[in-house]
């Protein structure tokens, strides 16, 4: 196995008397989908936050391609190829598609009425988001232009995972993209997160949804406690295995031995 991508050590992140992160250790490697898994409280959100620069650990490292990084802001590990797609999606509603792909990047027109004048490039920003979408087979999206409220709730999960597709040169962060998504529309995110890895990004998939993990992940972290219990293969474990170490109503093997 190649080195990884992205990988922690030793990650330690209290809240007073709270400790989220207990000496936590994460790898992931590079064009796989590793999918986190823990209970309500199991400290998988403050680690994946520590990922993104949206939390600074207390101890520990982390490593971007085998070299020392610390993230201070998730607008660093965003600049350093690490985009994150939070549960709330982080969209501009009232704006349009183009505009909420271009978000914090747009676009400037050239020589001095973008550098002077700070016009903004809407028809380079409208090309490029519409070339973006139909990369990843979401041109069922009519207009560029139309705002995201008018977009179902899948519609919204593609351009917010498109975004990251985009842009995200290194790694790309799921927090939960089908949690409040129907049948049709998770089954659309899920063959997204596919095209993402088909096209070389790695994704870290953070999902309370078993079978979608089972269907995608090459990896399942399962994080217990502040720490990483084990790292499984859903080829070699059953769902029920991966709740029973999630739960602690089963001890992994090589834990036990």
């Amino acid at each position: 196995m190649s080195d990884p991508i992205l990988s922690a050590r030793n990650l330690v992140k209290r809240y007073g008397r709270v400790t989220a992160l207990d000496h936590c250790d994460f790898e992931l490697y590079p064009g796989e989908i590793l999918a986190v898994i823990g209970d309500n409280g199991a400290g998988k959100s403050t680690l994946i936050k520590a990922m993104s620069g949206a939390v600074q650990p207390d101890g520990g490292e982390i490593f971007l391609e085998g070299q020392k990084a610390h993230f201070h802001s998730p607008l660093d590990a965003r600049e350093k190829g690490i985009e994150t797609v939070y549960q709330q999606l982080a969209l501009s509603p009232a704006l349009s598609i183009a505009d909420n792909m271009f978000m914090g990047r747009e676009l400037r027109k050239p020589g001095l009425r973008g550098s002077l004048f700070r016009q903004l490039d809407r028809r380079e920003m409208e090309r490029q988001a519409r070339q973006k979408l139909s990369d990843l087979g979401l041109m069922t999206i009519q207009n560029i232009n139309q705002a995201v409220e008018t977009l179902s709730g899948g519609q919204r999960q593609g351009v917010a995972v498109a975004r990251a597709a985009a842009f995200g040169s290194k790694v790309i962060i799921l927090d939960e993209p089908t949690a409040a998504l129907g049948v049709k529309e998770s089954r659309k995110v899920l063959e997204l997160i596919l095209d993402v890895k088909a096209r070389g990004l790695p994704v870290i998939l953070i999902s309370h949804n078993m079978p979608h993990v089972f269907e995608v992940a090459d990896r399942i972290h399962i994080h217990r406690l502040g720490k990483r219990l084990t790292v499984i293969r859903p080829g070699d474990h059953s769902m029920s295995d991966a709740v029973a170490y999630m739960t602690g109503a089963k001890v992994p093997e090589q834990i036990a031995a």
